[in-house]
C-alpha cells in the first residue's frame, strides 16, 4: 500500500508529465502537425505521441530531444526549479530529416 509521501510524489510526477505533454501538444498544433504526421516523421507510433501528450508515458530525454528537433523548440531549466519552453521562429514543416533515435 502506498503511503502519503509516495502518493504525493506520484501525483507530482503525473502533474509534470501532463504539463510537458500539454506543452508538446500545443506546439504540435501551432506547427500544424497532426499526431499521425508527427509520428510518421519522427518514426514512432501515433499512440506514443498520444500517450506522451496525455501524460501516460514516461518520457525519456531521447524522446524529448526528438520532439524538440522536429517541433523546433528548446527546453531550458531556469533557476534550478522552473522549466521553460522557448519556441524557435523558423518553419519546421519541411524538417523531416531529424535525428534517428
Amino acid at each position: 500500500m502506498m503511503n502519503q509521501s509516495q502518493r504525493v510524489k506520484e501525483d507530482f510526477i503525473k502533474d509534470y508529465r501532463l504539463k510537458i505533454g500539454n506543452s508538446i501538444r500545443i506546439i504540435r498544433e501551432k506547427r500544424g502537425y497532426s499526431q499521425d504526421h508527427l509520428a510518421e516523421i519522427m518514426e514512432v507510433n501515433r499512440s506514443t505521441i498520444s500517450k506522451i501528450e496525455n501524460g501516460k508515458f514516461n518520457l525519456s530525454m531521447d524522446y524529448l530531444s526528438k520532439f524538440s528537433w522536429f517541433l523546433d523548440f528548446e527546453l531550458l531549466i531556469v533557476d534550478g526549479n522552473k522549466m521553460s519552453v522557448f519556441e524557435s521562429k523558423k518553419n519546421t514543416k519541411n524538417n523531416t530529416s531529424g535525428p534517428k533515435l
